[in-house]
């Protein structure tokens, strides 16, 4: 597939060019400023490619930009506000578009017709789209089958040179660079090729990445984030959502005047209401977001803690999911919502940077959700490039949505909705809170500090020390076991031991699942799977501990009063016992309710690229806390 170029005074159907890029750069108008044009990285597409138009001009700012399908089989835009979109072409055949603008105030348009051959693509690169200057970009290919992964070679072609996260690329399904600083608008351009052993097949894809003004020192945000929208363009504080929430510019807490939190509009707040505060970067993440509150949201808790926060924010490049005090919002990856591979193919898959965290210590303390002896959820491969229910997504989100929302609930308590005055700062009132979780601490304060130190190591980076490593999966058991923490996270700190309490909870009240925690060894070597992490200890449904039992009800009576804690709490079953020497998939069917159980030691692990987790089905990760702004 190669690249073509529309510009603006020609609306014609633009031919291939045998794979050389085709840029024409004696385009110009008067005075050498260059004209605005399409760049198509479409013409000779296959079936089954990635397709992706970009209006571009390097010399001015585009703004107001609306595009739209004028022919053939009907695609969705996923981004079509944007200097790019893009989608799968599924089916043979001429698809128009046309693409209105403004520049400098001047309403324009421009149009372009591409043809997609019947042949089946056997490699596509994906996803083009813009991106602002120093944000992270993920690109990946899918290969049939035929293809050997071991031949992929990624190569920049155009463009100002970038430098990947992991210099050796060669082999990888996906890469990971950081968009260079431009002056203006810029073109990079990329192909990827793959071999059977005998004939070399290849695929190109660009990213725009947009010039954008210098984050200053004190910004709320020191790295740059993507360009979001209100959901609602209609809403009552569309004005000020993205400047208060997620914006380079941000750099003092809004107040309450502002962005009220929800609770201040109503304390029984619609699905409208919600939506009136969701900021993106697509349109479709939106979407989701409304579905999972119309449909899934059934005993209105997901309603009701978002009472305590003022916005909604999800976007392509927010990894890990998090809440943040500083602007009362919780971030949301969008991972949890798409349901149509195109979808995912917009999400940036930059790998968790916490990833190695704790790696020098001897053990690890794996976590998963278990409904029916099966894993609650899974990660579905991403080459599989299947679609997806909502209710496929429904229990990952819920649990990201219990706990983000312990922490709002924590720092925005119910008892102090209405104490705040208007021209007060949101971080300001945040921390005059008495926090919850400080009180906690103080009633019934988790004990042991080798387990506190150690989660400093594995969840905030700090470095072990000699004791540490040299800790045995023994040695945790004996110091985790007796104590009062639900999960391994709880030691993180006092905010992250209230919300973990909290999201257990709601998860096995709620739907039925139980939380998994053991202790095993740290595998060491290539190709480590779940049957390499052998349980010392472990539990399924730590908060019926009754020693555990009162932190749970103390928490959620004050997280949630809506719901009755006493009776729910009192009834939460006995812990079961994992069983010591076993391996992590063994310890799975731990019931005698074993049916339709899928035999995951049987099951064909997925291609992989590096970054992603080769340790099928084993967790380590947990969730993450954002630190304060200094101001």
């Amino acid at each position: 597939m190669t690249r073509q170029l529309l510009l603006l005074c020609l609306a014609c159907i633009l031919t291939a060019c045998n794979g050389s890029s085709g840029k024409n750069n004696s385009a110009k108008n008067g005075g050498g400023t260059a004209q605005t044009e399409i760049i198509a990285f479409a013409e000779g597409a296959k079936t089954g490619q990635a397709v992706e138009l970009f209006i571009y001009n390097p010399s001015t700012s585009i703004t107001n930009i609306q595009w739209r399908q004028t022919s053939g089989e009907n695609v969705t835009f996923l981004a079509p506000t944007s200097k790019a979109i893009a989608f799968t072409a599924t089916t043979a055949g001429d698809y128009g578009f046309e693409v209105s603008f403004q520049v400098n105030g001047s309403t324009s348009m421009l149009s372009h017709t591409l043809t997609v051959s019947n042949e089946s693509s056997l490699i596509s690169a994906r996803l083009g789209h813009a991106v602002i200057e120093g944000n992270k970009v993920s690109l990946r290919t899918t290969l049939a089958e035929t293809l050997a992964q071991d031949s992929i070679v990624w190569r920049q072609i155009s463009g100002p040179s970038i430098s990947y996260t992991d210099n050796n690329t060669n082999g990888d399904l996906a890469v990971f660079f950081d968009a260079p600083e431009v002056s203006q608008d810029t073109m990079l351009e990329f192909e990827v090729s793959a071999s059977n052993g005998g004939n070399t097949y290849t695929d190109t894809i660009g990213i725009l990445v947009e010039n954008a003004a210098e984050i200053n020192n004190n910004a709320y945000f020191d790295e740059p984030v993507a360009r979001v929208f209100p959901y609602n363009s209609n809403s009552p504080y569309a004005d000020n959502l993205v400047a208060c929430v997620y914006d380079n510019t941000l750099s003092s807490s809004c107040t309450f005047n502002a962005l009220p939190l929800i609770a201040e509009d109503s304390t029984l707040p619609s699905v409208n209401d919600i939506m009136d505060r969701v900021v993106v970067s697509h349109q479709w993440m939106g979407d989701r977001f409304k579905q999972l509150l119309e449909n899934y949201d059934l005993n209105n808790d997901f309603k009701n803690l978002l009472r305590a926060t003022t916005a909604i924010v999800i976007s392509y490049d927010i990894r890990p999911s998090f809440y943040w005090v500083a602007t009362g919002a919780i971030y949301l990856d969008a991972e949890n919502f798409w349901l149509t591979a195109d979808e995912r193919d917009t999400i940036n898959e930059a790998p968790d940077y916490r990833a190695d965290f704790g790696n020098d210590l001897q053990f690890v303390m794996p976590w998963r959700f278990v409904k029916n002896n099966q894993y609650a959820y899974t990660i579905q491969p991403k080459e599989n490039r299947a679609s997806r229910s909502l209710e496929d997504a429904l229990y990952r989100v819920s649990d990201l949505m219990y706990h983000e929302l312990a922490h709002a609930n924590d720092f925005f308590p119910s008892t102090e909705w209405f104490s705040h005055q208007g021209n007060e700062r949101i971080l300001d009132a945040a921390q005059t809170t008495d926090f919850e979780s400080d009180q906690l601490a103080i009633v019934s304060p988790l004990q042991n500090m080798q387990m506190r130190n150690l989660a400093q190591v594995s969840f905030h980076g700090e470095t072990a020390n000699a004791t540490q490593k040299a800790y045995l999966p023994e040695d945790i058991k004996t110091f985790f076991s007796p104590d009062l923490a639900s999960d391994y996270y709880n030691y993180s700190s006092t905010r992250e031991d209230y919300a973990m309490l909290f999201d257990e909870f709601m998860m096995q009240v709620r739907f039925g699942i139980l939380r998994d925690v053991a202790i095993t060894n740290q595998p060491t070597g290539n190709n480590i799977t779940a049957n390499d992490y052998i349980v010392t200890w472990g539990q399924r449904g730590r908060i019926g501990e009754p020693l555990i039992k009162p932190r749970v009800n103390f928490v959620v009576e004050r997280v949630l009063p809506e719901i009755d804690a006493q009776t729910l709490v009192a009834n939460l079953p006995t812990p079961i016992a994992m069983i010591a020497g076993n391996n992590w998939i063994e310890n799975l069917m731990l019931s005698e309710n074993t049916n339709n159980i899928k035999n995951i030691n049987s099951m064909a692990l997925p291609r992989m690229t590096k970054h992603e987790n080769i340790k099928a089905n084993v967790n380590t990760l947990r969730y993450f806390h954002k630190a304060l702004p200094k101001h």
